[in-house]
């Protein structure tokens, strides 16, 4: 009898592990085919018009036929800049959160102030931004400006990101660097890192895509219009990027085309940031596949 109850209750949680593993297969096919659908919809109205012309050249304030080239060198100046300052200050403090900061009551804090500023709306970052820049420095709206909001805007999510990735390295393999006399320093460099080194890289992929197609602090921070010239390097020059293009040209151009101009530009902001989750991954799949081999 007991062995019969047994069974049943085998039976029924087989089921219920088939329905569960059923109901999560349905799921993850539902987002795949609702990312597909949307990339499907932005791509198919904008790539096929997107010709050499519209990337470099000016845009039209009257006329139809205007570029995107200040704009879209602007987004990837903009986002170099950010990057170039979140990255090493991002990175840097997660490690020091999860390898030097004592566990005490202050640290807690700061855990919970890091992970409150990464669920602020980014147009506080380009309220302090504009407070920061336009109004105390007095340098005005300025690709400097946008950059460094930009850079405050995404350092919370890169610090807590890089100490939960850190954290997730096994201490065995603390003990083992240790054990062969490593220093903290070295071993953070030669073990800990290498072995985090994919979310970290996740974390780079996150916030540089959310710095390529922000608006809001570009907005406050950069503006709306740019220097009027292709490679402009001067980082006091207005900085309109290519997602506030993308929303001037829909809600307020009076150009003729400006529908195809915000499809085709919708486009490019969509296969830009999927390219650069390639340049982020492709590294990483091949040297996976090098240490499996």
């Amino acid at each position: 009898m007991t062995g019969f109850k047994l069974s049943r209750k085998t039976s029924r949680s087989l089921l219920w592990d088939r329905i569960a593993t059923g109901c999560f297969y349905a799921l993850g096919a539902v987002i795949l085919l609702l990312v597909f659908w949307l990339l499907f919809t932005i791509l198919s109205k904008g790539l096929p018009q997107i010709s050499w012309d519209f990337l470099i050249k000016l845009p039209e304030e009257i006329d139809a036929g205007g570029g995107i080239g200040p704009m879209l060198f602007n987004s990837f100046y903009i986002l170099f800049l950010s990057l170039l300052i979140s990255v090493p200050i991002g990175v840097g403090a997660g490690i020091y959160m999860a390898e030097y900061a004592p566990n005490n009551r202050f640290t807690e804090i700061l855990r919970i102030c890091v992970e409150s500023l990464s669920s602020v709306p980014s147009i506080v970052f380009g309220l302090l931004g504009l407070a920061i820049f336009a109004e105390y420095f007095g340098i005005g709206l300025t690709i400097l400006g946008g950059a460094v909001s930009l850079a405050f805007l995404n350092l919370p999510m890169l610090a807590r990101v890089t100490e939960e990735a850190v954290r997730a390295v096994p201490n065995e393999l603390r003990h083992a660097a240790y054990g062969l006399g490593t220093t903290q320093f070295h071993m953070i460099r030669t073990v800990v890192i290498p072995t985090a080194m994919q979310a970290i890289i996740t974390g780079i992929c996150l916030v540089a895509g959310r710095a390529f197609g922000e608006s809001a602090v570009i907005i406050l921070t950069a503006g709306l219009s740019t220097s009027g010239e292709m490679w402009d390097f001067n980082l006091f020059s207005p900085g309109e990027t290519l997602a506030v293009h993308l929303w001037y040209v829909q809600s307020e151009a009076i150009v003729e085309d400006a529908r195809q101009i915000a499809d085709k530009a919708a486009a490019v902001l969509v296969f830009v940031v999927l390219l650069i989750n390639m340049v982020f991954r492709v590294p990483l799949w091949i040297n996976n596949r090098k240490l499996r081999k």
